[in-house]
């Protein structure tokens, strides 16, 4: 794992979440390189083991337990996780471009992307048939079927396309599957019919005779009817046409055949063999370009070609780790021997699966528990990590090979550093970086970045007053582009919550010492996140300083506009008897962000709290305020009771908090039970005194997270409760889907604790 202290010198970026990488990931993670930072670039968090995904359609194991989670197995691997999609590649810049957010520079590249279905030859397919791969993506897919299967009244017709091991399997699971659920529902399972289509004159080509007619026999038993020579040619919404003039009506379609390369990559530049795979040599290096790799289906190796099959991914990713490695650090490659035979175990819907190696055919329930024991045994490889120690940070790492110019900036950045304005970020670098950035353009600012001075000049307009605030703080992430957005969003929460416009902006950004390069990028990836916030909000950045420090961080000073000759200033002390307290969003950041560094937390509960996070709260806002809010403020560091405790104190008045109502993220009521708590809790929990009937509370699952510091938190407003009900709807319709009413306000009494708390049921 990558040390702070230690400079990056290169970047590996690996794109795709396949089997390959995962087992790079795992090996970096165990045994990193000094100066080399990896980065994942993945659209999908949670990814399929395919060896289990039949099991999981069959229902034997649950979501979790087939799918390595990216976010915490990037986090062990001490590499950068970026949660989006690769739609190309700038060979000659060495840069991923990216769906939604700034390219990604590259010293080396993998390309581990799995296989598309190649649907667009068949009439009608891609617009009426359900895809299996990419695998990635099939669970949404799949789910939505079957809750098709469960709504379809009466008979239920479902076709799949492709004879080999992935359509038998899938076939087999999905029927074990839907016909439990028919049973569960009171329905006849018979209600269910399976054909089952393939091009060619048997299935399961690639195996020997024994497992084909094992197989032909169970799906005979089970009722699905083959059709061997039966070539799809044409797709509507109820019926399958082959080349051969039969038609077969379907109500269901699933497609498990043509799979080849992703369209992007005919623009990249690099050899594709005839399906749009990417050629490698022996050491899966592109044949076209030996900065770039590729592996698993992905990848066609031109002087060994081989089945597109998860073993071989999986058996990729050792010497895929080792030629990476060997590729920064400068010494010969080696080459990837692949098996000549392999162990394929194939399951039949139920617990009972078939060993099929060259000539050998073993079955048997047995079989299934040894795939099910050697599946289990896989998997628990990357939900299990051992704690490791970074290496010592204190020299230049000697393995990679850097040129003269390079060798001086990294000597440089593990040196004394100057303090004072020494410490500022060189101007060459500022001005690279900053230069593609474009900030709104406001009539009201005199002097800013568009015309760089020593300072900004900004003009308050007439009958307009300012609004300041300022927030700053360390990255908690390791994706710059969204921790610009978040720090950005953050920032602005306090000009929105009084009810102001924000107008400019000034940056203050440290970021760690090392190459230019790796600075000028860093840069650049977290000030477009930044940027993108802030002109979205019409908010011009004027200017900023920007030093090196240890830690990358970012915080904006934010001056805003409100109107003084119209209503008051939305404050803290508003609040009146008899108003709703409305929460905008839901909280929990701070435990989900404590866990994540422990490797404690689910990938998908970090997406879904950065997407919070990153969600502004102008438009939420400006609803409150037009619903007649009497207070606001933003929730941030002192936490849910803080923030309450800062609105009723002024404003005289007592509250009730139910905590049943409160909105809370994913996740966050599992990893605050297990005493998984932000740094800043314990000085959040003093405000317990608060409380009335706290004692009672303390077992309730959501009490810990009342103290629970948030980052670009939602809006806490007391609303007249005649308005409540609209301004949640209001709030709802803005995107706002967490948004609730999570108490009432109350006349002060005589209790010195002003805030009770209600359990709920």
């Amino acid at each position: 794992m990558l040390s702070p202290d230690q400079p990056v010198l290169r970047d590996i970026v690996l794109v795709g979440g396949g089997h390959s990488h995962v087992v790079v990931l795992k090996r970096f993670g165990m045994h990193p390189v000094p100066g080399v930072r990896l980065t994942l670039i993945c659209r999908d968090t949670h990814t399929p083991y395919s060896g289990m995904l039949p099991g999981y359609i069959a229902g034997h194991y649950s979501y979790d337990e087939v799918h390595i989670d990216l976010s915490r197995l990037a986090r062990f691997a001490g590499a950068r996780y970026f949660h989006d999609e690769a739609l190309g590649l700038d060979r000659d810049a060495g840069k991923v471009l990216c769906r939604n957010r700034p390219p990604v520079p590259y010293d080396y590249l993998s390309i581990n992307i799995g296989s598309t279905p190649q649907m667009a030859d068949v009439a009608g397919a891609s617009e009426h048939a359900v895809p299996v791969k990419p695998i990635n993506g099939f669970n949404q897919r799949w789910l939505l079927l079957l809750e098709r299967v469960r709504r379809h009244a009466g008979a239920t017709r479902i076709a799949v396309v492709g004879g080999g091991a992935g359509g038998v399997e899938l076939t087999l699971a999905m029927q074990y599957r839907l016909r439990k659920e028919l049973r569960a529902a009171g329905r006849n399972p018979d209600e269910l019919s399976f054909h089952l289509l393939t091009r060619g004159p048997v299935i399961l080509k690639t195996h020997n005779a024994s497992v084909r007619r094992t197989f032909e026999r169970v799906l005979a038993e089970r009722g699905v009817e083959l059709h061997c020579k039966a070539e799809v040619n044409q797709v509507s919404a109820t019926r399958l046409q082959t080349t051969a003039g039969m038609s077969v009506d379907a109500d269901e379609i699933v497609w498990v055949t043509r799979a080849g390369g992703a369209p992007w990559l005919a623009g990249t530049g690099l050899a594709l063999d005839a399906d749009g795979f990417i050629q490698v040599g022996d050491t899966l290096q592109t044949v076209s370009d030996p900065k770039v790799f590729a592996a698993g289906d992905i990848a066609g190796m031109v002087n060994q070609p081989l089945e597109k099959a998860g073993v071989f991914a999986v058996r990729q990713g050792k010497p895929l780790a080792e030629n990476l490695r060997r590729a920064v650090e400068g010494r010969p490659l080696r080459p990837y021997r692949p098996q000549t035979r392999w162990l394929a175990l194939i399951s039949t819907g139920d617990r009972y699966a078939v060993a099929s190696r060259a000539a050998l055919a073993l079955r048997g329930d047995w079989v299934w528990r040894w795939k099910d024991w050697i599946d289990r045994r896989f998997m628990h490889k990357f939900e299990q990590f051992p704690a490791m120690q970074a290496g010592p940070a204190h020299a230049t790492p000697s393995p990679i090979k850097l040129d003269q110019e390079e060798a001086a900036q990294a000597i440089s950045a593990v040196a004394m550093r100057c303090g004072g304005c020494g410490a500022k970020v060189g101007a060459t670098v500022l001005s690279r970086a900053l230069g593609a950035l474009v900030p709104v353009a406001r009539d009201d600012v005199l002097i800013g970045l568009h015309a760089p001075d020593d300072a900004a000049v900004v003009r308050v307009p007439p009958g307009k007053a300012m609004v300041h605030t300022v927030d700053f703080f360390r990255a908690f992430i390791d994706d710059p582009y969204i921790f610009g957005k978040v720090a950005a969003n953050h920032a602005l929460g306090d000009i929105y919550a009084m009810g102001a416009e924000a107008q400019s902006a000034t940056a203050i950004v440290t970021v760690p010492a090392g190459l230019e390069a790796k600075q000028e990028d860093l840069l650049f990836q977290m000030m477009s996140g930044a940027i993108e916030v802030l002109n979205d909000a019409g908010c011009a950045l004027v200017g900023g300083h920007t030093g090196e420090g240890k830690e990358l961080a970012l915080g904006f000073a934010v001056n805003g506009l409100i109107d003084e000759n119209l209503a008051p200033v939305l404050r803290k002390s508003g609040m009146r008897a008899g108003d709703v307290l409305i929460l905008t969003k839901p909280i929990g950041t701070g435990t989900l962000f404590a866990a994540h560094a422990l490797l404690a937390a689910r990938g998908r509960w970090i997406d879904a709290a950065l997407a919070s996070m990153c969600q502004s709260n102008r438009l939420g806002a400006q609803c409150l305020r037009e619903h007649g809010a009497t207070a606001c403020t933003d929730l941030t560091g002192f936490g849910l009771l803080g923030h309450l405790v800062e609105m009723t104190r002024p404003s005289g008045v007592d509250a009730e908090l139910d905590l049943a109502s409160l909105p809370v993220l994913e996740g966050a009521e599992q990893t605050s039970a297990a005493g998984i708590l932000s740094s800043l809790q314990p000085a959040n929990v003093r405000l317990r005194r608060a409380l009335r009937n706290q004692q009672e509370a303390l077992s309730h699952p959501r009490y810990a997270l009342i103290f629970d510091p948030q980052t670009a938190g939602g809006l806490l407003a007391s609303v007249p409760g005649e308005r409540a009900e609209a301004c949640l709807g209001a709030l709802h319709a803005l995107g706002y889907t967490h948004a609730a009413a999570i108490g009432r306000v109350l006349a002060q009494g005589e209790a010195l604790a002003p805030i009770v708390l209600r359990l709920g049921a």
